[in-house]
């Protein structure tokens, strides 16, 4: 597996970078014996030190992890913490998830970053706001369950994909009471009758 150690703020020493390496490696293919590459980006703040994880264990997989602590190696050891806890708690789900499935049926799309709101006056009068980013991603067939997982594997506030059972675009976002929230446009069917 591929690992990228980065350092914001702050000079990754050889100690740091090898600990880095060689925790998170045992650690992912503890659960993923082909994972694909990891990127840890290890920052000073005011209150000490973030160490943010990235990982992608299999194709079309991200699982992401973050914590802060009074020393980058206890941040560290926390964001691998956390990753080992989602790739445990759905490490079967993963599997029989990638068992017998093909992965080209993902429909590609365009992902765009647009800005945040401006306090500069031409930019709020422009009918379309500014766009940052364009990335391209897929919009994957999954099951509602499945959505969920790669929601909570990510670290992400939402999923869009195409529902495996009805073939139809839903949403799964997490909702701010920490409650999981599910946009069905088919489901509108059955509440108007």
């Amino acid at each position: 597996m591929e690992i990228l150690v980065t350092g914001k703020h702050l000079d990754v020493g050889e100690a740091l970078r090898g600990h880095v390496e060689s925790n998170l490696d045992a650690t992912v293919t503890k659960y993923f014996i082909r994972a694909v590459d990891a990127s840890v980006t290890i920052s000073r703040e005011p209150d000490g030190f973030r160490a943010d994880i990235s990982a992608h264990p299999g194709r079309g997989l991200l699982v992401q992890g973050g914590a802060t602590a009074a020393d980058p190696y206890a941040a560290f050891d926390g964001a691998l913490e956390r990753i080992a806890k989602q790739l445990r708690r759905y490490k079967r789900r993963i599997r029989d998830h990638h068992k017998g499935r093909r992965h080209d049926d993902a429909l590609p799309a365009q992902q765009y970053i647009i800005a945040a709101e401006s306090e500069d006056e031409e930019l709020k009068e422009a009918t379309q706001p500014p766009i940052i980013a364009e990335m391209p991603t897929d919009i994957p067939t999954l099951s509602v369950g499945e959505a969920v997982m790669r929601m909570d594997l990510g670290d992400l506030p939402v999923v869009m994909f195409r529902n495996r059972a009805g073939g139809v675009f839903n949403v799964v976002y997490r909702r701010p009471d920490g409650n999981i929230g599910w946009i069905d446009p088919s489901g509108s069917d059955k509440v108007k009758g």
